[in-house]
Order: structure tokens, then sequence, then C-alpha cells
């Protein structure tokens, strides 16, 4: 009779018991503005206990989901240990979503609790009253309680229930890994946004994967920052990583601006850091201005939206690498990062760093062209992107949407080629493709060579309808202070490098590009703005 292997549950809270033992010295540290406070993962561990002690207390059992309205910091870190260890469930909230979807999105995941940062009571205010099964709020840190008094809901301070807790709390062994451990909302660009839950077993295998060298490697050396929120697909994972790794974490709490950023990054000297391409180009303006030091930064994974290869190049000439990488909350989130093939270095690199990179372990990703026609993974057929594995998401949480589901596979909604060495390359979303005239135009190409411009410091373009060609290409340009650049300029910047019949007529000269709430450019709202007219918009012949 063959052996068998013991059956150990790959769940967070074995996660949690080998970080804050095995490397109990290992730390988060939490930035104030002014300097970091620090917690080690064995104190961690013990906070944790007294959470989960206090949660229970307050009646939160079983999968109950309690929910986090907070920052990147210690306390949340905490509650990312506690709640799913003790066999709840952990809810991030979006403090950047409008008032009602919070509200929907709270409802429906019938959250109990909600764990809010001080400084969010005026936001949370707004909607709490409106929480239908939220019995529990629980605040963290100094701040104005006046504005949830009349909120019909029961009011605790955090390190109050932490200090009435016990000192241990016994930890269940025998949650099955694939219950449920965190769910994060999908952002809700149109219609309502949708749940994914993510079990235990998907989490620990995401964060083994994120460790490994063909992702970011991860090891007890390592010192991460998360600037992605960690209510958005849990940070990219990068926090549950890093505890798995050993290695140290550092949160930028509310400080997510670039000039406190480059001082904490100069001052505390990370290795790893992940946020949107926005905060970066931020970072690397500021950085210019100021001649910052970044260089402690071994690794900056980068997501959420198509990295400009401009923002790359200029990380570079800093001594710090930017890795392109893709995923979506569906995905858990990561799915590819775009390291090189062995050997290849300099230019002859390039080309393989400005794609969204190489499929990871544990998943697949295949081609889908019209009529559900399986294309050819040659790096030349277009089709919609679709992916399978280990840690993607079957279907959403109550919430029934069979067109995003296709034979077992995930339907992305990217548009792209896949190679047969496994590296991906999204031409667009396949809302945001611009059809013109019978011939397919990438926006996400256009604007990665409008921002590759010296004076251009954000560009998004969306199609707009038009007489002749059925839809045309419309740029929306952020210009650098003092800048001068017009379209004319922009329109010879860019005609060497698409076809002729490519290059936008119409232009608006903007302050900003519009953000959806995890700082990705908001296409939906440039098109509202185009359509009520609050574009400037120039039309060269």
């Amino acid at each position: 009779m063959w052996s068998t292997m013991q059956d150990f549950p790959l769940t967070v809270g074995s996660i949690m018991r080998y970080c804050t033992t095995v490397f109990g010295s290992s730390h988060v540290d939490t930035y104030t503005g002014e300097g970091t406070r620090r917690t080690s993962y064995a104190d961690l561990g013990k906070r944790a206990a007294r959470l989960a002690g206090a949660l229970r207390g307050l009646g939160v059992d079983s999968d109950q989901r309690v929910a986090t309205f907070m920052w990147n910091n210690a306390e949340h870190l905490e509650a990312y240990l506690a709640v799913p260890s003790m066999g709840a469930v952990l809810h991030t909230l979006n403090i950047r979503l409008f008032p009602e979807q919070l509200i929907y999105i709270a409802d429906h995941a019938e959250d109990v609790v909600v764990i809010v940062d001080g400084s969010l009571i005026p936001l949370l205010a707004k909607v709490l009253r409106e929480f239908k099964t939220v019995r529990h709020v629980i605040v963290v840190g100094p701040g104005d309680v006046t504005p949830l008094a009349d909120s019909g809901k029961e009011l605790h301070s955090y390190e109050d229930l932490l200090a009435a807790a016990p000192e241990s709390y016994d930890w269940p062994e025998d949650i099955d890994e694939r219950s449920a451990a965190a769910m994060c909302y999908t952002s809700g660009t149109t219609g309502n946004p949708k749940g994914v839950v993510y079990s235990h077993r998907t989490m620990y295998l995401h964060s083994l994967t994120v460790c490994t060298g063909n992702a970011m490697g991860l090891n007890s050396s390592d010192k991460v920052l998360p600037v992605v929120p960690m209510f958005h697909a849990n940070a990219w994972g990068l926090p549950y990583a890093a505890l798995m790794a050993g290695a140290s974490l550092l949160m930028p709490d509310r400080f997510l601006q670039s000039e406190p950023l480059v001082r904490l990054i100069e001052s505390e000297r990370p290795t790893v850091a992940g946020a949107v391409p926005t905060i970066w180009n931020d970072v690397l303006r500021h950085t210019r201005e100021n001649g910052s030091d970044l260089t402690s930064l071994r690794m900056v994974p980068c997501g959420g939206s198509a990295v400009p290869e401009s923002l790359m190049r200029g990380f570079d000439e800093l001594g710090v690498r930017i890795i392109q990488a893709w995923g979506m909350t569906e995905t858990s989130p990561l799915a590819t990062i775009a390291h090189p093939p062995v050997g290849l270095a300099g230019e002859e690199a390039w080309q393989y760093r400005v794609t969204q990179g190489r499929v990871l372990c544990g998943l697949e990703v295949r081609i889908v062209g019209d009529g559900d026609v399986l294309m050819p993974a040659d790096g030349s057929a277009v089709g919609e992107v679709e992916i399978r594995g280990s840690w993607i998401t079957g279907s959403y949480y109550k919430d029934e949407d069979p067109a995003k589901f296709h034979d077992g596979w995930l339907r992305t909604g990217d548009v792209g080629t896949f190679s047969s060495d496994g590296y991906l390359v999204l031409t667009d979303r396949a809302k945001d493709v611009i059809k013109s005239g019978g011939e397919w135009i990438s926006s996400v190409e256009l604007e990665n060579h409008l921002m590759a411009h010296p004076d251009v410091i954000e560009a998004a373009v969306i199609g707009v309808p038009d007489e002749r060609w059925d839809e045309r290409p419309l740029a929306s340009v952020v210009l650098r202070p003092g800048a001068s650049t017009g379209p004319s300029d922009l329109q010879a910047f860019i005609a060497d490098r698409v076809a002729k019949w490519q290059v936008p007529e119409r232009w608006a000269f903007i302050t900003e590009v519009p953000k959806t709430s995890v700082g990705k450019f908001s296409k939906t709202t440039l098109r509202v703005m185009y359509r009520d007219g609050d574009l400037d918009v120039i039309k060269l012949p």
C-alpha cells in the first residue's frame, strides 16, 4: 500500500503561527508622518490573539464577516491575521468608493462588525446608519466618534477591547482550507461591485508563489512596503507573502503622496515596494526634482494598469527596477510577472519587460477569439484573455454572472496575445479598444507613447463617435507645469511610433486624469465628460 503524506491544512492560521514564532523578531513598522512605530511579529501574534478574543466576545463566530475600513498599518495587519485564523471572514472595504457602493457591499456581504481607523470616521459616518447587518463598530486610534453616535451601532475602542481580552486564544486547527478566509469586491465601474471570496488554500498558495524567484523572491532579509491599499485585493497579497517569508513590513498608513513616500523610503530603506503606475509617476517626478535616493529598492512590482515604458526607464536611471505584473481582484491577484528570459539584458530585455510577463506556475492562460475560437499561443494572434488555476475565482459571491466564465475559465475582459514561452501582452481592455473604419486601435499603446514625451505627465485615450470612421481616438493629456507643448507637437511625436491612421486628431488638455477608487484611469468618467461637453476638445485637420 502506498504511504501518504500528512494532510496539513493550508490556512492563514498556519502562516500566522509560523511568522509569529519562527520569525518573531521580524517586525511591522507603521509610518506616523514623522517616524515609525514598531511591532515585532511575536507581539503581532499576541495582539491578534487578543483581537480574536475580543471579536468572539462580541459574538463573532463561524464564517461571519468582519469588515475593515482602514489604512495600511499594523492594526489592519492584526485583523488580517486574527479574523481568518479564528474562522471568520475578513472583508476589506474600499474607503474610496461612492457611499451607495459601500452600502451595497456591506449589506451584500452581511458584515457584522466594522473596524475603522479614527481618521476615517467622517467617511464611515456618511454610510454607517444604512448598514443593515452591522452591529458593532471598533475604532482604532484617536478620532471624534460623535458622528457615529446616532448610527444605532455599538461603538468600541480597539485598544480597550484588546486590553480586556484574554492574552491567548485557542486557535482552531481544523479549519477547512477551502473555506472562506477573506473577500474583496471589484471596483464596480459598471453595475454593482461583485464579491470575490478567497479561500485559505487560495491565499496560502498565492503567498507561496509570490515568494518564489520567478515572482518576487521574498525572503527574511527583505523589508516590504505595500503602498497598494490593503483594501484592494489584499494589497496584491504582499502582506501575507511577507509574513510567510519572514520579511519585515513597512506600512505607509495614510501618507501616500510622493513627498512622504520618498521620505519614508529614504529613511527606512525598504527593498520591495508595490503600487500602481500613477503613484510611481508622482514619485519619479518628485525624485528627479529633489535628487532623492531610492536605491534600497531591489524590485518594484507595478500593475493595476499598463506600466508606461517611459516610467520604467525613468526608474532604471535612478537605479531602481520596476517589474510589470498583471492580475485582477478575481485572480487573487498576481497572475503574471515580466522577468525577461535568462541571458537577456539591455535593449534586448526591453521587448519582454514591457509585456505583462510570464504566467506563474499553478495557472494557465489562453486567448479566445470571436465565437469562442481558441487562438494559437504564437505571440501574434489576438483575442480575449482567459485564465484558470489554483487561485482564480470560479464564481462571484451571491451573484450569477455566467458571461464571465467559460468552460471553467475566467473571462478577464482583457484583449491581447500569448506567446509559446508564456509571455502575455495586453493590447487593451475589451471595452476600451477603439474600432476605427473597421480597424482596431489600442488605447493603451497610444497612452504609452504619449507618456514617453518629456512634457506629458499623464495621458488617457478613449474612443469617441466619428461620422466618417464610426470611432476615433480622443487623447486627454496632462502636461507638466510650464510646458507649452500643443496637439500638433504631440501628433508629430507619435507619428513615427504608430501607423498614421492611428494618430489622434482630437485632443483635450486637462489638469488630471480622473481615477478609479484603486488609482486606475477612469475612462468611464472621461466618456461622460466628453458626452456632457465638459472637455475642451481641440480637433486638428
